[in-house]
């Protein structure tokens, strides 16, 4: 796996001594163990609006690297997939079978087409009593499809 991360968040608490073993204590040039914190895990920080400007206007960018991400990936399988953006990278990708495809698709579709002010999208379904489970049930959405979808969905 390719560990390149985009956003890496300071203020774990780790002490880095204990953590790669280093013998003794950090010089007190470093100041107090509880100054300073080193993450050691990457962090992914979705901003926009308020949020950027709220991190500039504090200056934290001094001390941050930030990196616009290059798409949205899945881990399914031990494997990263990256999230096709395009027609043309679904239909290349390897993230569903080609059956799943087109009812993924057909899914998506009805999403785009999906007007709560005119009962016509609706397909049958009543948006106020019907679960999201029972919609991908309709669909005959597989689970990894579900969980993928999940996951778009939270970003």
């Amino acid at each position: 796996m390719n560990e390149e991360y985009d956003v890496i968040v300071l203020g774990t608490g780790l002490t880095l001594y204990k953590r790669f073993k280093i013998p003794g204590s950090p010089p007190e040039s470093m100041g107090r163990g509880r100054d300073w914190n080193v993450d050691l895990i990457p962090k992914f920080l979705m901003a926009n609006g308020q949020l950027v400007k709220m991190l500039l206007y504090t200056e934290v960018t001094r001390y941050l690297d930030f990196k616009v991400t290059e798409g949205s990936f899945v881990y399914k399988g031990g494997k990263i997939y990256k999230v096709p953006s395009t027609e043309a990278e679904a239909l290349a990708s390897s993230l569903m079978g080609l059956f799943e495809k087109r009812r993924f698709r057909k899914f998506l579709v009805y999403v785009a087409n999906f007007d709560e002010k005119d009962p016509r999208t609706f397909e049958g379904i009543d948006p106020k009593k019907t679960t999201m489970r029972d919609v991908y049930k309709k669909f005959d959405l597989g689970q990894d499809v579900i969980d993928f979808t999940g996951h778009a969905l939270a970003l």
